[in-house]
């Protein structure tokens, strides 16, 4: 086997590999000579078939797998001998040449092939001691506490059948069809569906004509569907329902109590607020989290620029745009809806794909020179959490993940990013402050790396 380096540009490495026909040949008897033991034919004792005749019926399958090994074989030379890092598998080329497949398949003519590379960049890590990141924090006050207990005693109150006429916080029980310039459209019909009003929950303007009803009346309802509703056909429409109410439930007593508490499975109200405050903290605390982990990564990234493998930037980039165009078309939004045109929006996530291959080798290196580990009991929790997601059918999900070490990875890549960024962490300054929960919630100042800005500056959304 000959081996050159014919290419050698970036990150760009081509090599062309010979295999002369003699040692097609020789593989090719040797692999025979490993099989004539095992195999069967008719007329011959097991080891007895001649080697003419175990050629003529197996030659070219044999040949299938002295090629494919060959291939392997000549893969690993080229990476263990250049010391080469990859950023993808390599890509192998054979002649197009059918005459000249046919010769190698049967060991009489040479067979040369090119393997084309892609390897990942050389950098130096930066030194990171003069980086400071802010961490938002927002104390749990009782008043957050207070609107949980609130909202939580609303939602799990009983309601009682009344008489006379609907009022805001009541509930009513209504049939209705809707129809949209005179015809019915799917989804625009219901039975016996409970509206509470003033929950804001149904159209704009539904809920509000309800009010002042009893059990009998019907009701013309005239709205519009608001213009970035989610069933896009239906987006900005004038509809009218005929509504018919059934029944008109009030309120029960608004009780937050020890009561109230065990209904929830708590031993008293005390616990229920202790685990309401911890609750909240936890949301706080991730989005903290969140706000410091891009602040970080935002520091890391003006500190890094380096050729970045071509491959991996247009698999990350078609998998962003996929999903933004998915999105635009779920929600039934356009680029003209967004400022912005196809063209320039390709450009601004193009540029996101970019980023987050950056980071994506920073973070790796990082985690290496750090001796980063990922056990398999820590896949095994997060895994168990990941099939928790998928009520009634754990099993067929934990058998698809533990089937496929692709999948499983992407199990393992998440926990590996977050202890590298614990790791970076550590190691610059982290400086606390103070905030509202209005501030901590704001994403004007902390936007994702999947969203990139419109040309009115607002956020060019994926669709939302």
């Amino acid at each position: 086997m000959q081996v050159t380096e014919t290419l050698s540009q970036g990150l760009k490495r081509e090599f062309k590999v010979v295999l002369p026909a003699t040692e097609l040949e020789q593989r090719l008897n040797d692999e025979l000579n490993n099989i004539k033991d095992r195999v069967r034919l008719n007329g011959f004792r097991p080891g007895k078939v001649p080697p003419a005749h175990l050629r003529k019926v197996y030659g070219r399958s044999v040949m299938s797998d002295v090629l494919q090994n060959a291939v392997n074989e000549a893969n690993r030379k080229i990476i263990e001998d250049n010391k080469l890092k990859l950023a993808h598998e390599p890509q192998v080329q054979f002649p197009e040449d059918k005459e000249t497949i046919e010769k190698a398949m049967d060991a009489k003519g040479d067979l040369a092939f090119t393997v084309a590379l892609e390897v990942l960049p050389e950098f130096e890590l930066v030194d990171l001691s003069g980086v400071s990141v802010k961490k938002p924090v927002v104390e749990v006050s009782e008043t957050e506490v207070t609107e949980s207990l609130e909202r939580m005693a609303k939602q799990n109150r009983a309601f009682e059948t009344k008489k006379g006429k609907s009022a805001d916080g009541d509930r009513v029980v209504v049939d209705f069809v809707g129809r949209i310039d005179g015809t019915e459209f799917e989804g625009g019909a219901g039975q016996d569906i409970r509206v509470e009003l003033g929950s804001n929950t149904f159209i704009p303007g539904f809920e509000e004509q309800l009010i002042g009803l009893k059990a009998g009346d019907t009701k013309l309802v005239k709205v519009s569907f608001p213009e970035n509703y989610m069933a896009a056909h239906l987006a900005g429409k004038a509809a009218e329902f005929d509504v018919t109410v059934k029944e008109v439930e009030a309120p029960g007593e608004l009780k937050i109590d020890d009561e109230m508490a065990k209904n929830f499975g708590m031993e008293s109200l005390d616990k229920l607020k202790e685990a309401i405050r911890d609750a909240i903290k936890r949301d706080f605390d991730t989005q903290s989290r969140r706000k410091v982990k891009k602040d970080l990564l935002d520091a890391l990234d003006s500190k890094y620029s380096f050729e970045l493998p071509p491959t991996l930037v247009e698999q990350e980039f078609m998998a962003v745009w996929s999903q933004v165009e998915a999105d635009m078309k779920s929600n039934g939004r356009t680029f003209a809806d967004e400022d912005t045109t196809e063209e320039q929006a390709k450009a601004d996530y193009r540029k996101i794909a970019e980023r987050r291959v950056r980071l994506g080798l920073v973070l790796a290196q990082i985690g290496e020179k750090s001796d980063i580990k990922i056990s398999d009991d820590e896949v095994t929790q997060a895994l168990i959490e990941r099939v928790r997601q998928y009520p009634g059918q754990e099993r067929q999900v934990w058998e698809f993940y533990q089937k496929n070490p692709q999948a499983l990875a992407e199990i393992r890549a998440p926990l590996f990013e977050e202890k590298v960024v614990d790791q970076i962490l550590s190691q610059v300054k982290v400086t606390e402050e103070t905030v509202s929960k209005e501030a901590l919630f704001n994403d004007d100042d902390a936007e994702t790396d999947s969203k990139p800005k419109g040309k009115g500056g607002k956020k060019a959304s994926k669709g939302e």
